[in-house]
């Protein structure tokens, strides 16, 4: 019973979701993703808090619920290089899988006179996916009977189901806790965790895994405009993806892999007056002690067994500005630092959504003391392409561990696009 709630959910919450930072997504709404996603010291709305500090809802003094609604548009590029009799092959692949929505649902029960506050919140946090179509004129499109992959396509999304818990220890100071759930699937289309056989690397069906973590947060308001922030997420821990393999000769096998979500540590800092909200978030993203990320390389059965992630560090700021009634209007930058270099970039084929630099516009419209509107509309590059060599286990040796095959080259970029709504109700409207 509780996988099939959980399974409704995600496919009402988290129909698709693409990320922004590794594989994680930046912000949380309309409201958090204009801002960059910076909020774990600023809580402009209960979507940021709830994603980046759960200690910070302690600013919500009124029941309120939020629903955005995003679809999100990215168009990475595949390139591929090989040795040749007649000298370099080379091809490159546009990624045709199109739009896809995003929505997020958060609700927040707060009182004035009350040192406790609570949320709930359904939320895509991470996700990436590719379609590389087969090509005759990309080395590594081409058929597998012909030494490519052929068709590649990946399918990522990872819901979180967080309850939070806000109490306020002073005026000044709240600390919060929030556990979660999640839901996560997977589908690989040639699956490399997987045994190849005579016909190569299979596909698979799609595969789901629960996982279970938390976080803890502490807030610090001054009044005098200064604010404070910083959270720690635990590595949210999974069940193992169970795939049933499909070859193309239809013979069939099974196979599991291991794919948790990495701890996130962050800190923020925010400044306030009448006219401004300004918000900055430094990121640290520990996936080199996270199953599924921490290892790589090739298997003694020439599957693969990680994606041998980095870890990176990620800078969010934002600036909202008050000045016009009823319109505030906000801009956002997010920086991160690139997980994958070039040694394991022949593995990462199916999660090429690396974002460098990603820029935001949004603004609410206050409708009244009940009802806001808001928008943002998000552009990303990942500033330059990531690039290695084609690797294979029949190259593998003492002074070549990973079988890079000389003359050989993989590289691959993408830009993203997004525009996104959100509505927020307010249930009683309190005087803060």
């Amino acid at each position: 019973m509780k996988t099939n709630i959980l399974k409704f959910l995600f496919l009402i919450f988290s129909t698709s979701v693409f990320a922004q930072a590794g594989h994680i997504m930046q912000g949380v709404g309309a409201v958090n993703m204009s801002m960059g996603g910076a909020s774990t010291a600023q809580p402009l709305d209960i979507s940021g808090a709830l994603q980046w500090n759960p200690a910070a809802l302690s600013t919500f003094d009124d029941k309120i619920i939020k629903l955005d609604v995003g679809l999100f548009f990215s168009s990475p590029e595949l390139y591929s290089t090989v040795p040749t009799p007649g000298g370099p092959f080379s091809g490159n692949t546009e990624d045709d899988r199109g739009i896809s929505p995003m929505p997020a649902v958060a609700m927040v029960w707060g009182k004035e006179d009350s040192k406790h506050t609570f949320g709930v919140s359904a939320f895509g946090i991470s996700g990436f996916g590719v379609t590389f179509p087969e090509s005759m004129t990309n080395p590594i499109n081409m058929p597998q009977s012909m030494g490519g992959f052929g068709h590649i396509e990946s399918d990522y999304l990872l819901m979180q189901v967080g309850l939070s818990w806000a109490y306020e220890l002073t005026d000044k100071i709240s600390i919060g806790v929030q556990p979660n759930i999640d839901y996560s699937a997977l589908e690989l289309a040639p699956n490399p965790t997987a045994n190849p056989s005579a016909a190569g690397y299979p596909s698979t069906d799609k595969a789901s895994a629960i996982g279970f973590g938390a976080q803890v947060g502490v807030f610090y308001d001054s009044g005098a405009g200064l604010k404070l922030g910083a959270s720690y997420k635990t590595a949210q821990k999974f069940s193992e993806f169970e795939f049933n393999n499909t070859y193309l000769d239809n013979s069939t096998s099974k196979n599991k892999f291991q794919m948790d979500y990495p701890a996130i540590l962050s800190l923020g800092v925010g400044y306030s007056t009448n006219a401004i909200d300004f918000a900055l978030d430094f990121r640290r993203v520990d996936y080199e002690n996270t199953d599924g990320f921490s290892t790589t390389g090739w298997t003694q059965t020439a599957s693969v067994a990680g994606f041998g992630w980095k870890n990176i560090s990620i800078l969010s700021a934002g600036l909202q500005y008050k000045g016009i009634n009823k319109l505030p209007l906000r801009i956002g930058y997010t920086y991160s630092s690139n997980p994958i270099d070039e040694s394991v970039t022949f593995f990462n084929i199916p999660a090429t959504a690396i974002i460098q630099d990603a820029y935001q516009f949004g603004l609410s419209y206050v409708v009244n003391d009940t009802w806001k509107v808001d928008a943002v509309y998000h552009y990303g590059a990942s500033n330059g392409a990531t690039e290695g060599q084609l690797l294979s286990p029949m190259m593998i040796s003492q002074s070549n561990p990973l079988g890079a095959i000389p003359g050989s080259s993989i590289s691959y970029d993408m830009k993203t696009s997004m525009i996104q709504f959100g509505l927020s109700y307010t249930f009683n409207s309190a005087s803060k």
